[in-house]
């Protein structure tokens, strides 16, 4: 059953009407007493409820209801309904827990999807974490194209897989190179969209002049270089998802015009006043802090509350080191067929060795550096060796140091290799190995004899 909050008798009658034709029950409140009272006869699943109830439409007395209906029933959704110019009430309900916000005047299609997603959210958020193994998360989602065993990713994958058939807005926050894309793209393969399209954006690349020709499209002569109709993001995403990647490149003026059509969820073609509908599923990614963004005034909190009402944080790859050899193991299996090179294969040395590495590029470098070597390695066979020679082709940042992971290499292992490329650097010369390394030239010859180095000798 679900709870209509507001002092319009005409807003209270036609929301009624509108959820019953969706097939929910309602009971309805023309003020916060009244709510109050009736939240106390009656289990409610979700509550709509405005901001003003008083002549000053300040939304205090609004916002003093949602405080206290968090406190008494703190897992109840609630959904706050205000005007467009009051949208920072909006906002700070959002702080104070209200599930989303709609402003008047409202799309029918919208409310009902928001009133949709809000309760599937909530039944969700009361259902008992079981046991997590990759092979059950198989079993119920399609996560083909994710490699993933660590218990953090299992648990990403399971709130994915959960709220996939909703039409919550996703925001997906990690580092460059962390598999975002490839999360927004499971967001959309386990929904309800699946067959509808999956359009990309990145953000990043769209200057502020471009954006609405980009995103909204435009027709012939809308400017002077408008040669020909143009089909926007929006417009190719209808019906499916829309994923907006490096949100955070986004300037606070195309920030506002973005808003308003996820707010709104209508449009106008550039040159064309005529408004069109939009429905649309948005996910969102950034590699940079919103939160601190929307603190230093860089980043709108409207929008910020708009785009994540599901937040995903994605791991670094050191912090699922044992997800390293997985990965490896997939990119290999990928480039046998690339490279027409079935035989190979990664030594377990060579696994220990890049699970020890500092990775800053995350699954994309790792990526590269697989192929590299790959492409590089005379044998199938690829060992710590292969993967070390590509590493070091990578741009060294300040202050980086390549060492080998604990456990992947003895002391004695690791002095006869750095003697090695001493000797090869110096091209044999013994003194300048001898200087270079720290020790006299007799010490330096005992070692060579002990590792069974070649040399000359230059007595």
């Amino acid at each position: 059953m679900i709870l209509i909050i507001d002092d319009d008798v005409a807003v209270r009658a036609s929301l009624s009407i509108l959820l019953k034709q969706s097939g929910y029950k309602t009971k309805e409140a023309s003020s916060p007493r009244e709510a109050l009272l009736l939240a106390e006869q009656h289990t409610f699943q979700l509550a709509i409820m405005d901001m003003n109830f008083s002549i000053d439409t300040t939304g205090h007395d609004g916002l003093a209801l949602l405080g206290q209906f968090k406190k008494l029933y703190p897992n109840l959704p609630v959904i706050l309904i205000t005007g467009w110019g009051s949208i920072s009430l909006a906002v700070e309900g959002m702080r104070l827990g209200a599930a989303d916000f709609i402003t008047k005047p409202w799309s029918n299609e919208y409310l009902v999807q928001a009133v949709q997603t809000s309760l599937s959210l909530s039944q969700q958020a009361q259902t008992a974490d079981e046991s997590l193994t990759r092979k059950k998360l198989d079993e119920q989602y399609d996560f083909d194209n994710i490699v993933a065993q660590d218990l953090q990713m299992l648990r990403i994958l399971k709130k994915i897989g959960q709220i996939a058939p909703t039409d919550a807005s996703v925001l997906i926050e990690g580092e460059s190179g962390t598999g975002k894309e490839l999360i927004a793209e499971a967001v959309h393969r386990n929904s309800n969209r699946k067959s509808q399209p999956f359009v990309k954006v990145n953000l990043g690349g769209i200057s502020s002049s471009l954006f609405e020709s980009e995103m909204f499209g435009h027709k012939r002569g809308a400017f002077t270089d408008a040669k020909a109709d143009r089909v926007g993001r929006f417009e190719m995403a209808n019906k499916g998802t829309i994923f907006l990647d490096e949100i955070g490149e986004l300037d606070l003026n195309s920030q506002v015009k973005l808003l308003r059509v996820l707010q709104d969820r209508t449009y106008e073609v550039l040159g064309d006043s005529r408004s069109r509908k939009l429905d649309i599923r948005v996910v969102c990614a950034t590699n940079k802090d919103l939160a601190k963004l929307v603190e230093e005034g860089k980043f709108r909190e409207d929008l910020y509350y708009r785009i994540n009402l599901i937040k995903v944080k994605l791991p670094a790859l050191r912090e699922r080191e044992d997800d390293i050899p997985l990965l490896v193991q997939y990119f290999v299996n990928n480039l046998k067929k690339t490279y027409h090179r079935p035989d190979l294969q990664v030594s377990m040395r060579a696994l220990q060795w890049l699970k020890g590495q500092h990775l800053p590029g995350n699954i994309r470098e790792l990526k590269n550096l697989v192929e590299r070597t790959v492409l590089v390695a005379e044998t199938d066979v690829l060992e710590a060796e292969d993967f070390q020679a590509q590493a070091q082709q990578s741009p060294a940042k300040p202050g980086d140091k390549v060492l080998p992971a604990v456990g992947t290499m003895t002391l004695d292992e690791m002095e006869a290799s750095m003697i090695r490329k001493s000797m090869a650097f110096y091209h044999n010369n013994i003194s300048k190995v001898a200087r270079a390394l720290g020790v006299s030239r007799a010490a330096l010859y005992r070692r060579l004899d002990k590792f069974d180095i070649p040399y000359e000798s230059q007595d």
